[in-house]
């Protein structure tokens, strides 16, 4: 089965064409993915209009670059997906109207597919991971800690009730003036500094729940800085290094939670997955190693550049639901907000619909 992905929820404008096997294994065979970074980066952050009238101007040539590479012809795909959110609207509804234009103009079906489902089935695709398995999506707009247990089927054992942790990181180098992206900017220079300096906060650690809280993190770092201001350069890789090690040790407690949790309502997972954009941060890595071992289990990694936002992780979540003979009607909307535990109503609703079509 062959299917083309095209993502633009965010600020990358990606397509894919990836092949899944009878026997459930998938390549891929091109993956596609233009960045936005330097667009945005003198705003600090990513700006909505800006982000939606890059992806009208550019997912025309992105979607022909993924056909050319993977060397496949419109005729010869089984399917077409698109992110159809949660996500950036403006964004979303060019990606979800690109993909609607190619599955009317080739007669192919349409799978309109949730951006966090993708995330949640990568690990699939590159180790053919078996359910049920614990996941934790780590990302600049989410932050949870889910059980998958089969393609649609995801409950939510914990979230975050106020910022994203790549929110956290984003923010905290927007304070530091490390400008944008900056997650990987106060990682590489929290790498060589002391991050016992100053006593951040661990927020929620020991409940038994699984939730994520990162404000009152972000707040006591913005403290500390204008208590010592004006910074030196050590101040500054000092604070990222507290920051991340505060952030390093939240994530093992809320995640030990979590297993704890999947554990005593589904058994012992297959495995202990990371996705999303913070999952490519090192440390953060290491100790998922840790927890992972903890429970008996092992860890799932997707390579770096499949746990940001690509095409390929659509192309995948539609080929994973067309083989259980599930698509789209043409007139799906575009959605800003989808979480993940309403993707089975959801979808239950649309094929009823369609079933009376």
């Amino acid at each position: 089965m062959l299917v083309l992905g095209i993502e633009t929820t965010c600020d990358e404008t990606a397509a894919a064409v990836v092949e899944r096997a009878d026997d459930g294994r998938g390549a891929i065979l091109s993956n596609v993915v233009l960045s936005q970074i330097d667009q945005h980066a003198a705003f600090g952050g990513v700006v909505p209009e800006i982000a939606a009238r890059a992806h009208v101007e550019t997912v025309d040539l992105v979607v022909a670059q993924a056909m050319k590479d993977a060397g496949k012809t419109f005729a010869e795909l089984d399917g077409i997906a698109a992110a159809a959110g949660p996500g950036l609207i403006g964004g979303v509804i060019v990606g979800l109207t690109t993909a609607k234009a190619i599955a009317l103009a080739h007669r192919k079906p349409l799978v309109a597919v949730n951006h966090l489902e993708a995330h949640a089935l990568t690990a699939r695709l590159t180790d053919n991971i078996q359910f049920p398995y614990c996941l934790f999506l780590a990302s600049g707009g989410h932050t949870q800690i889910l059980a998958v247990r089969a393609v649609g089927d995801y409950i939510r054992l914990g979230t975050t009730v106020d910022d994203a942790i790549g929110e956290a990181f984003d923010k905290t180098a927007k304070l530091l003036g490390l400008g944008y992206p900056g997650g990987p900017r106060v990682e590489h220079i929290a790498q060589f500094a002391d991050a016992s300096r100053f006593p951040l906060p661990r927020p929620m650690q020991g409940r038994p729940d699984a939730d994520f809280s990162f404000s009152g993190l972000k707040t006591a770092l913005r403290l500390e800085a204008e208590a010592i201001a004006p910074l030196g350069d050590k101040d500054i890789a000092d604070l990222c290094a507290s920051f991340q090690q505060a952030v390093v040790e939240v994530v093992v407690d809320r995640l030990r939670s979590g297993l704890r949790i999947f554990r005593d309502r589904f058994g012992a997972p297959t495995s202990l997955v990371a996705a999303g954009g913070v999952a490519a941060n090192q440390a953060i890595r290491k100790v998922l190693h840790r927890l992972a071992f903890e429970f008996g289990t092992v860890l799932v990694l997707p390579p770096a550049e499949l746990c940001t936002d690509n095409g390929a992780m659509i192309a995948w979540a539609g080929a994973e639901r067309l083989a259980l003979g599930r698509q789209d009607m043409l007139d799906v909307a575009p959605r800003a907000r989808w979480p993940l535990d309403e993707l089975a109503s959801a979808r239950g609703a649309l094929q009823r619909t369609a079933a009376y079509k």
